[in-house]
């Protein structure tokens, strides 16, 4: 039996069922939930300090602790910058997803309980970066571009893999963020939130993409393991914007190189992106010239490195 045939599912109307239950018991408004009056304290990291991009390296050093905290707050900003471009893109997949499908059904009434989620989730993260003073990190022209091909060519294993993708990464961090209590209350409160309602998301895009998966032929699969790789290079090496380093004086370039090359920063990737690399490759997803890609992105280990 190949890994492909082992992967399990629910009925699909069963979990949608569960997840629209879950959902009316534990959704939050952030707007109500979290207090945006309450002024950033700039005393405290947003994120551990080991999985700032450039943890370890020289420029590290260089920088003085005030810096050092201004960088993870600036960092931080760039994440939440890109979860928005992600999270726009998926409630537009989403609505295709839908579009044909018939709305008295559960899985329908989720996939609509998700959008209204992720419209949420997107204006938390833009009133978290205008906290944070950071401006809102927009993507370079290609990657936006990019974003808009994905969005409108997406097949279902694309939708739900690449929503995995993003939401498994952001998840990994965000719990980190919200069960340490040394670090800014603010990124802790949004982080909260946003693990507790993506968690359903992950289940839906989990079990909806083993589920279209199963039923794909050699061609569809070659097609969405190449064009996921391109979707998770991109995502992954745009996490941190190089603007982010111009905020504490460094040169842009020369401080995206040392990230790039920083043995702490790919582990970081890697173990942020462990639990979907483990599901998706179990499925076959992430093999043929796709894996190029994941490697280059650094998120299979420190192979994908760029050479110093």
């Amino acid at each position: 039996m190949t890994a492909e045939a082992q992967t399990r599912t629910t009925d699909r109307e069963d979990i949608a069922r569960r997840l629209l239950r879950s959902s009316a018991k534990a959704s939050f408004d952030p707007l109500v939930e979290i207090d945006w009056d309450a002024p950033v304290n700039k005393d405290l990291y947003a994120i551990r300090p080991e999985r700032i991009s450039l943890y370890g390296t020289e420029l590290w050093d260089t920088l003085t602790e005030e810096q050092r905290r201004e960088l993870s707050r600036q960092e931080i900003a760039s994440v939440a910058s890109i979860g928005i471009w992600f999270e726009t893109i998926l409630m537009q997949m989403l609505v295709r997803h839908a579009y044909d499908r018939d709305p008295t059904t559960n899985h329908v009434q989720y996939a609509y309980t998700e959008i209204a989620d992720e419209c949420r989730h997107s204006v938390m993260f833009a009133k978290l970066v205008d906290k944070l003073d950071a401006g809102f990190y927009r993507l370079d022209p290609v990657t936006q571009f990019l974003g808009r091909v994905f969005k409108t060519i997406s097949n279902g294993p694309l939708t739900f893999s690449g929503a995995l993708f993003v939401e498994e990464i952001l998840d990994q961090l965000q719990r980190e963020i919200m069960a340490d209590e040394s670090l800014e209350p603010l990124t802790r409160a949004v982080s909260r939130i946003h693990v507790v309602e993506e968690a359903r998301h992950m289940r839906y895009a989990r079990e909806e993409f083993a589920r279209d998966w199963r039923e794909r032929g050699a061609i569809a699969k070659a097609y969405s393991r190449f064009v996921l790789g391109l979707v998770v290079y991109y995502s992954a090496t745009r996490l941190i914007s190089p603007r982010v380093y111009a905020r504490v004086g460094l040169d842009p370039r020369a401080a995206r190189r040392a990230a790039r090359r920083n043995p702490h920063w790919i582990d970081t990737k890697t173990w942020a992106a462990r639990k979907v690399v483990a599901t998706l490759d179990k499925a076959g997803a992430i093999s043929g010239p796709g894996r190029y890609f994941w490697r280059k992105a650094g998120l299979l280990g420190r192979r994908g490195a760029p050479a110093a």
